[in-house]
């Protein structure tokens, strides 16, 4: 089986879809597509290659990150007229309830990373920002070396440290 991440489409049956929580299922039937449209995020999702069926999909959009919740080890780094810095959001990553397990939301977090640093060569991105939905989620993403936020619940992951990876 070949796995592939690609755009949101029509072709792609969405209304399968689920990962156990509710609301990252309902984005994706119902808001997915509308955020496309209005260039507010874009929709990645996993298939194979004969499959019309989602394995699993993550969000990216652009976002800042105030300066103020950035670690000092970080923040020293740029001039201090920076109010806030520019990131990539990684809004959403769900996995369908079937592929829980088998490595696919890893598969997914480092299609994100590569995408999200290889943009960041063309539009000015610091880091990849994550505001994870719940403990578990917080602990996918502490094992992938992401920073809390100072008084956040976000999450980020320098673009240093992903350059690193690729």
């Amino acid at each position: 089986m070949i796995l592939l991440t690609e755009h949101l489409g029509p072709q792609h049956s969405r209304n399968e879809f689920s990962s156990g929580n509710l609301l990252l299922d309902n984005y994706l039937k119902r808001q997915a597509g509308q955020d496309i449209r209005r260039k507010l995020s874009v929709c990645f999702v996993l298939c194979d290659a004969s499959s019309s069926f989602i394995k699993g999909y993550y969000t990216l959009s652009n976002c800042s990150i105030p300066g103020e919740l950035i670690p000092e080890q970080y923040r020293s780094h740029f001039p201090g007229s920076y109010e806030a810095l520019p990131a990539t959001l990684l809004g959403r990553l769900a996995i369908d309830r079937d592929f829980q397990g088998a490595g696919a939301g890893k598969l997914l977090l480092i299609d994100a990373l590569k995408r999200s640093f290889l943009i960041s060569n063309e539009i000015g991105s610091f880091a990849v920002v994550v505001d994870p939905i719940n403990e578990n989620a917080e602990r996918f993403y502490d094992k992938f070396g992401f920073i809390k936020l100072t008084d956040s619940g976000k999450m980020f992951l320098p673009m240093k440290t992903i350059k690193q990876l690729f």
